[in-house]
């Protein structure tokens, strides 16, 4: 079997951040046989955003060249907790819990991979059969200093805040990963640098050829500024409701729209680049983005889903039509009334009261269409409220 080697490493470099080191891929790839390449997600939360697919979106090619791809559950890792980019140590994860985000992840990643070509492992498999004895020659491979050039772990010490053992321990775990399933490539985030260089290193003391080390770009979320994230509020779930996600991709700027088209979109890099010269010629860059939302929502629902996720969005809000299908929901308000951002955080329209007082600053929050500005009111009992926060959450409120 011959690779045309050209082609594979153009696939590898599309859209990525940074390659190391493309001659030893080369190498690998002069072989003529597919390649194992290894990626590992530790299953803290039940969901996953658009910012883990610009990795699943690489491996998805990576597969489609004919390679093993290996989709790796962190359920071991992910009782430790990654302390990449952490400040204070993570709370660990009970394995019920992680067991559970570990089931929803399978069914997640298969709306992108194709589940008769993709291995799904966990790290327990090898990690729980290891002994004291194997750790220690584990941790043996490496030095604490070596571990503190990381910047989180190096600001953390700087700062004397607690880092632990168990933290230190955790490159280390996800490098013995590319050991145990002799990986040929690892991918992952731009933040997983120093992690993935690890398993590299310790490939080597292994007696195993290195692993190349591929990293993707963060994905910004919908405010343009912080990558994506859920306690940051400003995703997109992969399963959440066709109209939630489309109206989401709706609402991003068109400086931004390229940089989630160029992530997230299966379209040609010459289709791409059409749209493009159609903007700068004077189109309606809105025009570009709902072809791109539309591609969105039907890779994780359907086309019909797409099509009509953009009927109700032109609806809304060309037209200010309510949604006809919006949540109704009966609240107990006190005698002194009930908190607005208590309402929010109970009627599931703010994840928190935090939230909900932040979007009645940003001035997102409307009750029967009247713009809420004081954080402080509260909502007397017997009062039925059409509320809205921002432009795609909706709920009827019913206050008992």
């Amino acid at each position: 079997m011959a690779f045309d080697i050209d082609h594979h490493l153009a696939v590898f470099q599309r859209g990525a951040d940074e390659l190391l080191v493309e001659s030893e891929l080369r190498v690998k790839l002069a072989r003529g046989k597919p390649l194992t390449i290894k990626e590992g997600f530790d299953p803290t939360r039940p969901d996953l955003h658009l910012g883990h697919t610009v990795q699943f979106n690489k491996l998805r090619q990576l597969q489609e060249l004919g390679h093993r791809i290996v989709f790796l559950i962190g359920d071991f890792t992910g009782m430790i907790g990654d302390p990449t980019g952490r400040s204070e140590t993570r709370k660990a994860l009970d394995r019920e819990q992680v067991a559970a985000n570990a089931e929803t992840y399978k069914k997640q990643v298969f709306k992108i991979l194709d589940p008769e070509r993709t291995e799904i492992r966990f790290n327990s498999e090898w990690m729980e059969r290891m002994q004291a004895a194997d750790v220690v020659k584990l941790a043996a491979q490496y030095t604490v200093a070596r571990l503190l050039e990381r910047d989180d772990f190096a600001k953390r010490l700087r700062e004397s805040q607690p880092i632990g053992v168990h933290e230190l321990l955790y490159p280390l775990v996800q490098g013995y990963d590319s050991i145990a399933l002799r990986a040929d490539v690892e991918l992952g985030g731009t933040d997983q640098k120093f992690n993935l260089l690890v398993g590299r290193e310790l490939q080597k003391d292994y007696g195993q050829a290195p692993q190349c080390v591929l990293t993707m770009p963060l994905l910004e979320g919908l405010d343009g500024r912080d990558k994506m994230s859920k306690s940051l509020g400003n995703y997109v779930g992969i399963a959440e409701p066709p109209q939630e996600m489309f109206g989401k991709l709706m609402s991003i700027s068109d400086e931004l729209m390229w940089r989630y088209i160029d992530l997230l979109s299966f379209e040609s890099p010459q289709t791409i680049a059409h749209w493009k010269r159609e903007v700068e010629q004077g189109a309606n860059p809105r025009d570009v983005k709902v072809r791109f939302a539309k591609e969105i929502v039907a890779r994780f629902h359907s086309a019909a889903a797409a099509e009509a996720a953009q009927a109700e969005f032109e609806q809304r809000f060309r037209h200010g039509v309510l949604p006809q299908d919006m949540p109704e929901v009966t609240l107990q308000a006190p005698a002194g009334g009930l908190p607005i951002a208590q309402l929010l955080k109970l009627s599931q329209l703010a994840a928190s009261a935090s939230e909900a007082v932040r979007a009645i600053e940003q001035g997102g929050v409307r009750i029967n269409g009247e713009r809420v500005t004081d954080r402080n009111l509260r909502l007397q009992p017997g009062e039925t409220l059409t509320v809205q926060v921002g432009k795609r959450k909706f709920a009827r409120v019913r206050l008992a």
